[in-house]
């Protein structure tokens, strides 16, 4: 098992630097682009590979393996997997590597997009320079994304945390659609700054308690911090988190990376990127500094909720005949809204709304990953993402041109608005649960209000989502349309996954909270089981 973390983090930098290398005679093929795009489908097939693996032998628990009902109950809180090596004995700073049941969700996941982006790259190559660089970048931005949800050390988890800037800067400005020079630029310089600040508070946490031990500080529970350095930290480490997740007002960068990135920068930006600024409040903040979370808690919810409604009031807006609206953009809009969801679970500061926060948090993985990779196949085949035009006069019907590709949009459609039976429903449902009794210390009637603006998101949610449907799907077609290529062969394996685990999570989603609940009760209680 510890082998296995290690190579999960460490293998896709040994394939990076490998595919920069000539490729030997017997492995060049036809195309020696080819091979190095065969080269990431393979390295990063290796990394899922091994993290199923890992969640294979995690230890799970008694509830989830009824073969095990008559053994002693097991926790799939505690660490597992775990290597622990000095680095900086100056700092006490160590490799330390871990999961549990929170970070082994978001491990696998991440694995499965980047291979399924490897494969999708594979038969659909973004225009740009050389593939050897592309597939570099793609798993030099794997091994940091992976290590953010394995890591256990502050300063790691820093470093972690901003080896995803680079390559994915370079994945935008190099291999973008229009304004990608701009767009990757505000995407570093807004992930930059937030970082700046949120180093100080990880800095004045290890320094004041004496450990960057990730650990051994969420065991504390923040008994070895005042409550001033516990405020100071969580509004400098929240608005690093917060520019990544991201929040609203300062979120604004997002539309634009994606409306500029790749299909397959898209992909990895909603699914994963987002993801790790919300992981963080769970991980860091949370457990470290509870006291400073309580004091800002009410803050975040607000901020959450207002960018549940600012979301999706600028997806309507995007979907209005005349609005030229992008449907990347439209995505990306949509992404604001839902991880709204996300902060209003954690700011509940409950075991309910946290268990939300981190199902949606996988939900919108699932989901948006496919809704990016659908309108990235609209673009290819119309030469446009932009809605009105992809719609026409009378409607785009791509029920009757491409009826697989039409009705696989109205399912990931169907599943963002959080339809039950579907993974969309049951994170949203839990985060407000959670915010309906929120945790003691907090204003039930504020977070009562905040429970019934999301309430409101979700039926605005559900209003764009279905316009963007009927402008698509629905309408007649021209009396001679252009003939539009169904999902191919390589589409479906690519996005079989993505759908199949969509219904999985809706129909059981004990499979995911059986892992992330035990996690989070002893993450709250202080690291006591």
């Amino acid at each position: 098992m510890q082998f296995l973390l290690a190579f999960v983090v460490v293998g896709p930098l040994i394939g990076a630097a490998a595919a920069l290398l000539p490729a030997p005679p017997g492995l060049k093929g036809k195309s020696p682009d080819q091979a190095v795009l065969r080269h990431g489908v393979t390295v990063t097939g290796a990394v899922l590979a091994a993290a199923i693996a890992l969640a294979i032998g995690f230890d799970l628990p008694q509830a989830l393996d009824p073969a095990r009902a008559g053994e002693t109950p097991t926790n799939p809180s505690r660490m597992q997997a775990t290597t622990d090596i000095s680095w900086i004995p100056a700092l006490d700073v160590r490799i330390h590597l871990g999961i549990d049941g929170i970070s082994l969700p978001l491990l696998v996941m991440t694995a499965l997009l980047t291979f399924l982006c490897a494969l999708y790259s594979y038969f659909k190559m973004p225009a740009g320079p050389s593939p050897k660089a592309f597939v570099a970048l793609l798993l030099v931005l794997e091994s940091g994304m992976l290590a953010t949800f394995a890591v256990l050390d502050l300063l790691l988890f820093f470093l972690a945390f901003e080896m995803v800037l680079i390559p994915m800067y370079f994945l935008i400005a190099r291999w973008g659609g229009d304004q990608r020079q701009s767009s990757a630029w505000k995407f570093i310089l807004y992930t930059l700054l937030g970082s700046v600040v949120m180093l100080l508070g990880l800095l004045l946490i290890g320094l004041n308690s004496g450990t960057f031990d990730m650990v051994a500080l969420a065991t504390d529970n923040g008994r070895g911090l005042t409550t001033s350095v516990q405020v100071i930290a969580v509004l400098a480490i929240g608005l690093g988190l917060a520019v990544k997740t991201p929040m609203w007002p300062l979120h604004s960068w997002l539309p634009d990376a994606h409306t500029a990135a790749p299909t397959v920068g898209s992909v990895l930006l909603a699914g994963v990127l987002l993801k790790m600024g919300t992981y963080g409040f769970v991980r860091l903040v949370l457990p470290i500094a509870p006291d400073g979370m309580r004091t800002f808690a009410p803050y975040l919810a607000a901020f959450a909720v207002a960018g549940i409604i600012y979301g999706s009031l600028a997806c309507l807006a995007l979907t209005r005949k005349g609005a030229k609206g992008d449907l990347k953009r439209l995505i990306a809009y949509s992404s604001v809204g839902h991880m709204g969801f996300v902060l209003l679970g954690i700011a509940s500061m409950t075991p309910t709304g946290i268990n939300g926060a981190l199902f949606a948090n996988i939900g919108h993985g699932l989901i948006t990953g496919l809704l990016f990779f659908l309108v990235g196949a609209l673009k290819d085949r119309y030469g446009t993402a932009d809605l009105d035009t992809l719609a026409g006069a009378t409607g785009a019907a791509l029920y009757g041109r491409a009826p697989r590709l039409g009705g696989l949009l109205a399912f990931a459609a169907v599943a963002s608005l959080g339809l039950p039976g579907l993974a969309g429903f049951w994170g949203e449902m839990l985060t407000m649960f959670g915010a309906f009794d929120p945790a003691e210390g907090l204003s039930r009637p504020a977070f009562l209000t905040f429970m019934a603006i999301a309430g409101i998101g979700t039926l605005l949610t559900a209003a764009y989502l279905l316009v963007v449907v009927r402008r698509v799907c629905m309408g007649v077609p021209q009396e001679s349309p252009e003939p539009i290529a169904d999902v191919q062969s390589y589409e479906f394996a690519a996005w079989t996954p993505l759908v199949a685990l969509t219904v999985l999570a809706g129909l059981w989603p004990a499979v995911l909270l059986g892992l992330t609940d035990p996690a989070v009760q002893q993450l709250l209680a202080g690291g006591k089981s």
